[in-house]
């Protein structure tokens, strides 16, 4: 998906990977990251938002929550939306602080003490279940918690695993009870995902779930809240932020934009953010019909991948498709042309929309590439953990 993108873009990243992976620094299953370029992104998405009016809360499940990685990001962009207590706990450990905790999946009752004594800008909740645990976890630490309402998604919109929330129509009834919690304040709205990317031109478009949370803001202001925030996540890009500000949300949470990776990225090889990682892999066997399987463990159902290069062919090889079902020990590429060898051991390179979270991927940091002097800073695996 973003191979030709990152091979224009950021070929300096292109020749480390694969002469880190040929001198035997880091293994097959590992995605290579520029540590430069997501600074420089951060940078870029910082200055815009705060040209046209909008807050962000970045977040780091994509970039394989790093500790090195998330350091970069907060000397521009200061505060984060955490989707888990995992990253929240490494993003905290980091330095970064808490915009907004419980963004997609709720904080658990248990782990309440110890994150919102951390003091966050805000905390989602998605029921009265949980805005009542709030309330009283702040009661008994002594203080008010500002709270986002997560609202339940418009049809068609929510992905499976990612469901919850308060249905638009019973917003009244939901802030009528939780407006009697002492422990929490209405601060805002929020809802997931607001804005995706044309599927054709990768433009950023706002979904049906922009709506309702505008709606549900005029209803929360139509009972006397004041200075009410709107979140409203996915595909926060440079070209998303102008949109975000003209349609009235007051915070964004970039994610794939930090390394260049939305689909917008993937089209448009002018945006401004640069592609700032690669996944390393390597022939592990052929097939007897000449297909090479290279080695898995990074690969992503919605990653939509389509080609790998050998770099030391320069071979460009068809990627096959694989069912979302299967375990990624092994993805087969197309065979190679007679005259293209395929050996065993051989580097193969590809870039694609990624969860690293979600992999059992080993994260290499590279520094030092946009001054012309790589250097590998770093390994961790796929929760931050250096190896």
């Amino acid at each position: 998906m973003f191979l030709d993108t990152v091979l224009t873009r950021n070929p300096e990243l292109v020749d480390a990977a694969a002469t880190l992976h040929r001198r035997g620094e880091i293994p097959p299953d590992t995605y290579v990251m520029d540590l430069d370029a997501v600074e420089a992104n951060a940078a870029l998405l910082a200055a815009e938002a705060e040209r046209v009016g909008i807050g962000l809360w970045f977040v780091v499940k994509q970039l394989g929550r790093n500790p090195e990685l998330i350091r970069a990001v907060a000397r521009h962009i200061s505060e984060f939306a955490a989707i888990d207590p995992a990253e929240a706990r490494t993003l905290h450990a980091a330095g970064a602080q808490a915009g907004n905790l419980g963004h997609l999946v709720q904080i658990p009752r248990r782990a309440l003490p110890e994150m919102l004594a951390w003091r966050p800008e805000t905390v989602t909740v998605f029921d009265l279940a949980n805005a009542r645990a709030v309330s009283e976890t702040a009661q008994r630490l002594g203080f008010v918690q500002d709270v986002l309402v997560r609202l339940e998604g418009a049809e068609g919109t929510v992905y499976p695993g990612q469901e919850g929330g308060v249905p638009l129509g019973r917003l009244d009834s939901f802030a009528e009870a939780a407006e009697q919690l002492p422990g929490i304040r209405i601060a805002g709205v929020t809802a997931f995902p607001c804005v995706l990317c044309d599927p054709a031109t990768g433009i950023p478009r706002a979904t049906p779930n922009f709506a309702l949370a505008l709606r549900a803001r005029e209803v929360l202001a139509a009972r006397g809240h004041e200075y009410l925030k709107l979140s409203a996540p996915s595909a926060t890009s440079m070209a998303a932020l102008p949109l975000l500000a003209e349609l009235g949300a007051t915070h964004g949470e970039p994610g794939h934009a930090l390394t260049g990776t939305t689909p917008l990225h993937a089209l448009d090889l002018r945006q401004p953010e640069k592609p700032a990682y690669v996944y390393v892999s390597e022939i592990a066997h052929t097939l007897d019909d000449g297909r090479p399987a290279i080695r898995g463990g990074g690969f992503y159902a919605r990653s939509h991948i389509r080609s790998a290069l050998l770099p030391r062919t320069g071979a460009r090889l068809g990627v096959q498709d694989a069912p979302a079902e299967n375990i990624d020990y092994y993805r087969l590429l197309d065979a190679p042309a007679d005259s293209q060898d395929a050996r065993l051991g051989d580097t193969a390179l590809l870039a694609f929309r990624t969860q690293i979270f979600v992999t059992r991927s080993t994260v290499a940091v590279v520094s030092g590439l946009a001054s012309g002097t790589p250097r590998l800073s770093g390994l961790y695996d796929a929760q931050g953990r250096a190896l």
